[in-house]
């Protein structure tokens, strides 16, 4: 049961730690071409991908999207 305590702790120290720094990338207004938030970013689901890159978008909407956040149709133009 110790284990199970112990190991659930941890699952919650990795989302909180990974949940920051992507939050943190999200709604910064320095740098859109970080590696670690793009990565993040890229692989968050679906609708919380969308909102960050739509708060990526309001900063640095004049430069070309980062990975994650560029459309399917065109790479060159935000989704």
């Amino acid at each position: 049961m110790r284990i199970l305590g112990i190991f659930a702790l941890c699952l919650v120290a990795l989302f909180t730690v990974f949940g920051w720094r992507w939050y943190q990338y999200v709604t910064n207004d320095q740098e859109l071409y970080d590696e670690m938030g793009i990565e993040l970013n890229s692989r968050m689901p679906e609708p919380l991908r969308k909102w960050g890159c739509d708060r990526l978008y309001q900063t640095f909407g004049n430069a070309f999207p980062p990975m994650g956040c560029e459309s399917e149709a065109d790479p060159k133009q935000w989704m």
